[in-house]
């Protein structure tokens, strides 16, 4: 089946009587897959796939709309994922897309520096289990290498150009941190990190991914915990010490955080460990040591004053984003639950289209390296 309709063609087959199998040479010089499409219609159903609210939408309403391609809904998922899990084994085999080296064109900050920022968060999907009952969901890593646009004063003379852009690598899947860490490496080899005078590391508090980026990018690298993850802690706080007090409670969030970002986390918890908080309220006081151990512990990751005077990112809101532009809205909609092996292909055809228009065509040309 092709863009334009059905081809006939006949080619080449060979049969090896010692090991029973056969193959078309032919097939897989033009890069023909057992899913009885063209590449180019395969490239076309997989698309659909990935973007569309789902299989069946893909394979009722947007083929027939888009090229005339009537496919079943499982043709169309098989082949999405059948696309997505080969992105995935080239990706462990070592393997990234297009020019070995395609480099970013980084920004610099206040002082002239250019800077490479890496990200790494996880994000839930449901799960299904056998004879469509729900299962226990699991968590997708999504990893980024970025090149953000500086919010720089006006007086800096390092402006970035008026068309500037974020510039983004992607990976998505159920990795494990080791497996991330190497993959991700070699997308910054590829988009030319190494180039990049300052590498920053920016990620909220979970448990492993400090250890991940020092291990990973030890050259350097300057860990910033996330801004708005800390907030969101004393948030918590606040709401304890004036339950059902809305102003006050954004009128104490609004001094602590001009307080973080004006004296850092010594400055924070200075303030925090001068709250009075009465005997009489255990849950109180359990709240409050609960966020002065985790400022506590993570205090060397918040040196928001010189960050912001060095002209960095203090939020981890690229990451975010992409959590939900690469996982979260195409496998996590309302009633959705997927198979591992799905949540996995799917992350990374959608992390690979995400990449760039260059990645994803680099892969269908299958231009590997």
């Amino acid at each position: 089946m092709s863009t334009l309709g059905p081809i006939h063609c006949c080619r080449a087959y060979y049969y090896c009587r010692r090991c029973g199998h056969g193959l078309f040479p032919w097939d897989q010089r033009v890069g023909l897959t057992p899913k009885r499409l063209t590449p180019g219609a395969e490239q076309l159903v997989s698309l659909a796939g990935a973007l569309s609210d789902s299989f069946e939408e893909a394979a009722e309403r947007v083929l027939p709309e888009l090229a005339g391609l009537r496919l079943a809904e499982t043709t169309t998922e098989r082949t999405t994922e059948a696309a997505g899990e080969r992105v995935g084994a080239h990706l462990h085999r070592g393997c990234t897309f297009g020019p070995r080296h395609q480099s970013f064109a980084w920004y610099r900050d206040d002082r002239g520096r250019t800077c490479a920022y890496v990200s790494i968060d996880a994000t839930g999907v449901r799960q299904q289990g056998p004879h469509g009952e729900a299962a226990e969901g699991r968590m997708p890593y999504v990893g980024m290498i970025y090149n953000p646009v500086p919010d720089l004063p006006a007086t800096c003379p390092y402006q970035p150009p008026p068309a500037a852009r974020m510039q983004a690598r992607y990976l998505a899947g159920l990795y494990n941190l080791d497996e991330l860490g190497l993959q991700l490496r070699r997308q910054a080899a590829q988009v030319g990190m190494e180039q990049a005078e300052q590498w920053i590391g920016l990620t909220d508090g979970g448990n492993g991914l400090e250890d991940f980026l020092r291990t990973n990018f030890p050259r350097d690298v300057e860990l910033i915990l996330d801004f708005w993850h800390v907030m969101e802690h004393v948030a918590e706080l606040a709401k304890e010490l004036h339950p059902g007090d809305d102003d006050q409670v954004q009128h104490l969030l609004q001094s602590w955080g001009a307080t973080m970002k004006k004296e850092g986390g010594n400055g924070i918890l200075a303030v925090l460990e001068r709250l009075p908080v009465p005997l009489r309220k255990p849950t109180l006081r359990d709240q409050l040591a609960e966020v002065v151990g985790y400022l506590t512990k993570n205090r060397h990751r918040m040196d928001y004053p010189r960050y912001l005077a060095n002209g960095w990112l203090i939020g981890s809101g690229a990451v975010e984003s992409a959590c939900k532009t690469v996982v979260g809205q195409r496998l996590k909609l309302a009633g959705m639950r997927w198979r591992p092996n799905g949540t996995d292909a799917v992350c990374h055809l959608r992390a690979l289209f995400k990449s760039g228009s260059d990645q994803w065509q680099a892969f269908w040309a299958r231009s590997v390296n």
